[in-house]
């Protein structure tokens, strides 16, 4: 029953993460740009993870010592989104979302470089994969068919993402509840977003009641609910299952662009997104292929007298 949950969570989970262009695109084309849209976001979504907090009755105490942290990991989620909304200026929303998700391969890389972490054949396989779908998704033939500093933009978002996972997972806040984690840092994306915005354009008015609807969706339904399932799904299945589940996450982005935005979608780009989601599953389950190629290995292995 728990393992029916956790694939429910899971599922959740990245499909309301691939939400995030349906909320987005519209309030764009009324003429919000991302600083402000993201200022939004993240200042609902930090209000209802408080009252949710809350609710629950979780402190909300932290340490003056993991202050800087969470600046840290505030500035890395900031980069992460705002790439990711700026990219949407380059490409279709979908073609984004898939690249965005290449951000496992970059967890890998900077556990490598940073503190390494031996990468075995199984990951350098998908490392090759995955770069051979980002060319699917940006060259037609010899030439760019994506704008080049469009694909820059949304792989530094997971360059960003990337960052995000490793600095959690190597500091002392991994322990932290994941709600009051969310919560700081969605309060430091949020000033970062104000003071980004102030310095621009400033912050723009909501123009609609219809554009208040889609903000609140887009600070819940992609950013609160997403990061809940997303700890309610690692429970119950593991945080490599619901890895491996997040492949959800640019199949329906790429639905809700083809369908409901009437982006075009070709044969070519459907290759590119598929080769991107195999190499993002080859890296999740790299120790598990491993494992069994090696059982195997010794299963077949002729046994000398």
């Amino acid at each position: 029953m728990n393992s029916l949950k956790g694939f429910f969570y899971g599922i959740a989970t990245s499909v309301t993460f691939g939400l995030i262009p349906l909320f987005t695109l519209p309030l764009m084309q009324k003429g919000m740009v991302f600083d402000s849209i993201l200022f939004y976001r993240f200042l609902f979504a930090t209000f209802a993870l408080g009252a949710m907090m809350k609710i629950k009755k979780e402190s909300f105490r932290i340490e003056s010592r993991d202050i800087p942290m969470f600046l840290l990991l505030g500035l890395l989620y900031t980069g992460s989104a705002m790439f990711l909304f700026w990219g949407y200026g380059f490409m279709g929303a979908g073609v984004a979302t898939t690249l965005h998700f290449t951000y496992p391969v970059f967890v890998t890389l900077l556990m490598l470089v940073l503190f390494r972490e031996k990468a075995s054949w199984v990951t350098w396989v998908a490392i090759l994969l995955a770069i051979y779908g980002v060319s699917e998704l940006s060259l037609k033939g010899d030439e760019l068919s994506a704008d080049a500093t469009g694909v820059i933009i949304v792989l530094l978002s997971a360059v960003c993402y990337a960052g995000y996972i490793v600095a959690v997972n190597k500091s002392r806040l991994r322990d932290m509840s994941g709600r009051k984690l969310a919560f700081y840092v969605f309060i430091v994306s949020t000033v970062l977003f104000a003071i980004k915005a102030l310095t621009n354009q400033g912050i723009q008015p909501v123009p609609d009641a219809v554009s208040i609807g889609n903000l609140f969706l887009l600070a819940v339904v992609p950013t609160v609910i997403s990061n809940i399932t997303l700890v309610l799904a690692v429970q119950n299945i593991g945080g490599t299952m619901t890895s491996v589940l997040g492949a959800m996450e640019p199949v329906t982005a790429v639905c809700i662009g083809a369908l409901i935005f009437g982006e075009e979608f070709t044969m070519q780009e459907g290759w590119g997104i598929f080769l991107i989601l195999v190499a993002v599953t080859l890296i999740v389950l790299t120790r598990t292929i491993q494992k069994s190629l090696s059982t195997v290995v010794r299963k077949i292995r002729p046994r000398h007298a």
